[in-house]
């Protein structure tokens, strides 16, 4: 029998138009977040960034990482109980920020450009061969994807993905 995934992240639509991430930790515990109003709009397509960045470029210790290593959803913006994020956290959430500045703004920046931008926010920069144009054209591809699959999903049901660190590159 396989085992369940690491996380089960779970958006949902609700009919009042806002929306809640939960994820579910393969032990049966669970954290989540009520998003209204105009957060409802941006964070479900924040979080899909995050799940297409840390599946396609293999981050272990990212925002969803993090949430399977325990930490609540609350303490993830590095002001909670567990202090300051990890380098890697602060690593992935400017690459999804630069995402969502390329989903605002209809452009597409290169590798060269994430990684400039990545200096000069002083960010520790990724190993070598992670950050590449084709990696970011598959991120991209994911990001569509799931970008699809939540337009689709209709207000009360639930977009369900598997998260599992163990099925990716480290």
């Amino acid at each position: 029998m396989a085992r369940p995934p690491e996380l089960r992240v779970q958006l949902t639509k609700r009919p009042d138009g806002g929306a809640v991430l939960r994820c579910v930790r393969a032990d049966g515990s669970a954290t989540w977040q009520r998003q209204e109003g105009r957060q409802a709009a941006f964070f479900p397509l924040h979080d899909l960034e995050h799940y297409a960045v840390e599946t396609e470029l293999g981050f272990r210790g990212g925002f969803f990482g993090l949430v399977a290593d325990g930490w609540a959803v609350e303490d993830t913006g590095g002001k909670g109980a567990r202090g300051p994020l990890p380098p890697e956290a602060i690593l992935v959430e400017h690459l999804v920020g630069f995402l969502d500045v390329e989903r605002a703004t209809g452009g597409e920046w290169s590798a060269a450009e994430f990684a400039e931008q990545l200096a000069s926010a002083g960010v520790t920069m990724p190993p070598a061969g992670v950050l590449t144009d084709d990696a970011l054209g598959r991120v991209r591809a994911r990001r569509l994807e799931l970008f699809s699959r939540w337009t689709t999903t209709y207000p009360g049901e639930t977009l369900e993905l598997p998260f599992d660190r163990d099925a990716r590159s480290a």
